[in-house]
């Protein structure tokens, strides 16, 4: 049986989040004509802006003044985005969610419209329950492939009157710029493509701790590929950026990794988990 928290992520899941002011378009098909003459530098770039993190500095200001005190909340922003990487209200916080319907206890259904413009009001800052509390889990999904790597996700933490204890977000503004970016690439290495590279020459990448492996599969390992997705991570070149990656996602059976990112335009091992 599913428990509240459960059925909230359940219906809340397909809210498609829309972080960015300007709306969210879907990425356009690849092309099966092969690279087109406008395309620009490959991956593509999400770089710092100053003109956000104004906007930011404003928006945090706002959130303090709401929730009491100018020193009621402790915010850690990540350098390239500026959105909320964690917020925790302390516990003297007037930072709740909005009231919805006439009760003092909110329905599930009033509970899932409270997220709406939570959300809504705070989109600058959103790019086990033992005590009590709920958890709303929402996937940003700006494109038309599904996000990879540890962005496009949104948790918020909840009492069951409304108080805010805790928000997460790695979700990424301004997506409809690096979804145009995106669309201008068509797909070069196809799934079967990937499927034999990875077989002849095995996964050679660098891990989270920056260290370049290689790993050569097994005869019997089995290689099947999921689809494409974006893969993000933090550009290797420059400290102030992410990279965007139109990947295969390769699920790896009886080998030393269990999933595995083929870049789709370069053919390179993105990232393996």
């Amino acid at each position: 049986m599913f428990t509240t928290s459960h059925k909230l992520w359940l219906a809340i899941l397909l809210f498609a989040m829309a972080l960015a002011v300007a709306s969210c378009a879907a990425l356009q098909p690849p092309s099966v004509t092969g690279p087109r003459g406008n395309e620009a530098l490959y991956p593509i770039l999400f770089t710092e802006d100053s003109h956000r993190k104004e906007a930011i500095a404003v928006a945090l200001n706002r959130l303090a003044v709401q929730a009491g005190t100018s020193d009621s909340t402790e915010a850690q922003l990540p350098p390239v985005t500026a959105t909320i990487l964690n917020i925790s209200p302390r516990a003297n916080s007037n930072l709740y969610l909005p009231k919805v319907g006439a009760t003092a206890v909110m329905t599930e259904e009033e509970t899932r419209e409270s997220l709406r413009r939570f959300i809504r009001e705070w989109q600058e800052l959103i790019g086990a329950d033992p005590d009590g509390s709920k958890l709303a889990n929402y996937e940003q999904r700006p494109f038309r492939y599904p996000i990879r790597g540890n962005y496009g996700k949104l948790q918020i933490r909840f009492t069951a009157d409304r108080r805010v204890l805790n928000l997460t977000s790695s979700c990424i503004p301004d997506a409809e710029r690096i979804q145009t970016s995106i669309s201008a690439y068509s797909v070069r290495l196809r799934s079967r493509e990937a499927v034999q590279k990875l077989r002849e020459n095995g996964l050679t990448y660098i891990d989270a701790r920056g260290t370049k492996l290689n790993i050569k599969l097994p005869a019997a390992s089995e290689v099947t590929p999921r689809g494409l997705v974006i893969y993000v991570l933090a550009a290797r070149d420059k400290p102030d950026a992410l990279e965007f990656h139109l990947a295969w996602e390769m699920e790896l059976g009886n080998a030393p990794v269990k999933i595995a990112y083929i870049d789709a335009i370069n053919g390179e091992t993105v990232a393996a988990e």
